[in-house]
């Protein structure tokens, strides 16, 4: 492997897609990352991970991990059967089952303005009241003065 890479995949005769990691990644920190790709370590071989279940898309599974490894910024050797970037298929024509067409159909609805809340009132509401009526006169209640300043 070389000084600068990270993490190393390829086949192995035994255990099938294995991966093994640097003295210049942490021992925890490869072991974190790997353990989520799906790989398990290999109990006779200290360092050596070995992807779980091959048989169930094995080389695609792989693939998936190379590329998250790099796009975190790892310099990833591999096989070249196992590069993403030397195999990458062509884009495979995506098939319509009408579940776009009917999200964009309800997107439009919720966006626009519903018929029942758009029309205005026909009839004229009536005018304000006030709560509570003017009083016809102006008030003349005379309250004592208090000479102590105290009430009894």
């Amino acid at each position: 492997m070389a000084p600068s890479t990270h993490f190393a995949f390829g086949a192995h005769p035994d255990h099938g897609f294995v991966a093994t990691f640097s003295s210049s990644v942490p021992a925890h920190l490869a072991r974190w990352f790997l353990v989520r790709e799906q790989f398990e370590p290999v109990p006779e071989q200290p360092g050596l991970f070995r992807l779980t279940e091959p048989d169930r898309d094995g080389p695609r599974r792989t693939r998936q991990a190379v590329h998250d490894l790099r796009r975190h910024g790892y310099a990833v050797q591999t096989d070249v059967a196992l590069d993403p970037a030397a195999s990458a298929s062509p884009p495979h024509p995506v098939r319509s089952d009408g579940l776009s067409e009917q999200r964009s159909r309800i997107a439009q609805a919720a966006a626009g303005r519903s018929p029942q809340h758009g029309m205005m009132p026909t009839a004229s509401l009536p005018p304000a009241r006030s709560a509570l009526p003017e009083p016809g006169y102006t008030p003349t209640a005379r309250f004592p003065i208090s000479v102590s300043g105290r009430s009894r």
